[in-house]
């Protein structure tokens, strides 16, 4: 029988892992960029990487701003924002080399954002049949890298 570890889920599935206020603001506040996994830090938004992401290379574009709807955020974000979008479609197809990318966001609870209170951009990389049996039925995911690797990668891809 073949196992799958993820242990850096433990604290997210057993409930010890509460976070207090917004996870993207206390990310913008740490001093250690590895440590919050924020690949690049602009002038109105920042790049994170998904804490669980559904590809590797799954990051979010997130304003400074805590906002929860787009029509509040400045222009001179909203620019920042899609211009790290075109960017970051760039760093993705360089180091993956995707059939494609999703970009997107859920703005409101309803609309399926699992951080309803504050606005980001999702862009990751797809595959042809990258939803395969493990992530449909099994309802897990199978990364080949760490979050720490592609952390790396991705910051050495934008010169940092």
């Amino acid at each position: 029988m073949d196992y799958l570890w993820t242990p850096w889920r433990y604290a997210y599935v057993s409930g010890t892992e509460k976070a207090s206020g917004c996870v993207f603001c206390e990310a913008a506040k740490e001093k250690d960029d590895a440590k919050a996994r924020i690949v690049h830090r602009g002038q109105h938004c920042f790049v994170i990487l998904n804490a669980y992401p559904y590809t590797p290379g799954h990051v979010m574009i997130v304003p400074f701003e805590h906002l929860d709807e787009l029509r509040k955020l400045p222009e001179g974000a909203a620019q920042e924002m899609m211009a790290l979008s075109q960017k970051m479609e760039t760093v993705l197809r360089n180091l993956y080399r995707p059939d494609g990318i999703n970009l997107g966001m859920n703005i409101g609870k309803a609309a399926g954002a699992g951080i309803a209170g504050h606005i980001h951009m999702h862009v990751l990389p797809r595959w042809v049949a990258d939803a395969n049996f493990m992530s449909v039925v099994g309802e897990t995911r199978v990364l080949p890298e760490t979050l720490e690797v592609t952390w790396g990668r991705m910051r050495e891809a934008m010169g940092k």
